[in-house]
């Protein structure tokens, strides 16, 4: 019976390492203090990772001159964020990434960090915007916490 339950748990771990969530990072990396650091991005991934999740990273084309004062493309971020340059996408100038992660959300059947409500979208992607499907997060006393 022990092994059984240690396989039960093996597996949700590895099922829950393959899951793909996306990551708002033009919102996260905002949750500390309320300016733009991609070091509070940086810990809000690790703990993802940590929880067995595959982070997807996706940012307005400003995210640059927020956080270095200059654009950065995706593999520059990825880099910053000790990503592959696969899991980051910075959305095409003129683009915002809202439409950009509800539809990826909506293709993978991922979850979305983030505490964007996505009001504009709602006609549009009424299936991705269902409550279990955000997960909100931020930072209490230098402690991050997840709706998870």
């Amino acid at each position: 019976m022990a092994s059984a339950i240690l396989f039960v748990r093996a597996w949700f771990r590895w099922r829950r390492a393959n899951t793909w969530i996306i990551v708002d990072g033009s919102n996260v990396m905002h949750w500390k203090e309320g300016t733009p650091d991609l070091g509070t991005l940086k810990k809000v991934l690790e703990t993802l990772k940590q929880a067995g999740f595959k982070p997807g990273v996706m940012f307005d084309a400003n995210v640059g001159y927020k956080v270095e004062g200059h654009y950065m493309n995706d593999r520059t971020l990825s880099r910053a964020l000790g990503l592959r340059a696969k899991q980051v996408m910075v959305a095409p100038k003129g683009t915002p990434a809202d439409p950009l992660i509800l539809q990826a959300a909506r293709d993978s059947k991922a979850r979305i960090v983030t505490n964007d409500r996505f009001r504009d979208w709602v006609d549009e992607f009424p299936d991705v915007l269902n409550a279990d499907r955000l997960v909100k997060g931020g930072f209490r006393k230098d402690q991050l916490w997840f709706s998870l």
